[in-house]
Formats: structure tokens, C-alpha cells, sequence
């Protein structure tokens, strides 16, 4: 990090902040949707991935979207020891129980 920028953590994160994670585009023949699910995963908090989640949909995308080996986001997370919270808002949104 640059000694100029200081590091912000714990502050809330703006509409604006949260929706640039739906123009992330992956390198290779990756589903766009399994993985803007799986970076907004990787990189959000709970509560803003529960807003990330609205506006996903919005933008007509899908909660139940595959990765190359046909698992969804929900198939990958439910094994994580810390992700009830967002295992309890894809389920909110529609996603299919693992």
C-alpha cells in the first residue's frame, strides 16, 4: 500500500462500492456469474454481500450459476466453517440448498 493511502477498515461500504463487484469480468471461459458470486464471496463482508446479492439479481444475473465442474456458489460455501451468514442470504435470494 502506498504511504499516502491509508487502509480503511470496518467503515461501510457504499452502493457504489459494493455494485463495482458486478463489472469484474474472469480471464478465461469461467460462468461471469459463478464468478462475480465467488470474488463478491472472497471479498465482501456479510451484510454487504446480502446488498451485492440484490443488485446481482437486478441486473438479471444468477444465483445458481456453475463453475466448471457444475458446483453453484451455495455446493462450495456450505463446507466453509464461517459462512452461514452468506449460505443464509443466497438462500434469501433464491439459491438452490446445497
Amino acid at each position: 500500500m502506498r504511504k499516502d493511502k491509508k487502509k480503511v477498515v470496518g467503515e461501510p461500504m457504499t452502493d457504489e462500492q459494493v455494485a463495482v463487484f458486478l463489472g469484474f469480468r474472469p480471464q478465461g471461459d469461467e460462468s461471469v456469474d459463478h464468478y462475480l458470486l465467488a470474488r463478491a464471496y472472497r471479498s465482501l463482508r456479510a451484510h454487504d454481500f446480502v446488498r451485492f446479492l440484490s443488485m446481482f439479481q437486478a441486473a438479471g444475473h444468477d444465483v445458481n450459476a456453475q463453475d466448471a465442474k457444475g458446483r453453484t456458489l451455495m455446493q462450495i460455501i456450505s463446507e466453509h466453517e464461517q459462512a452461514e451468514e452468506y449460505v443464509a442470504a443466497l438462500l434469501e435470494a433464491g439459491a438452490q440448498p446445497a
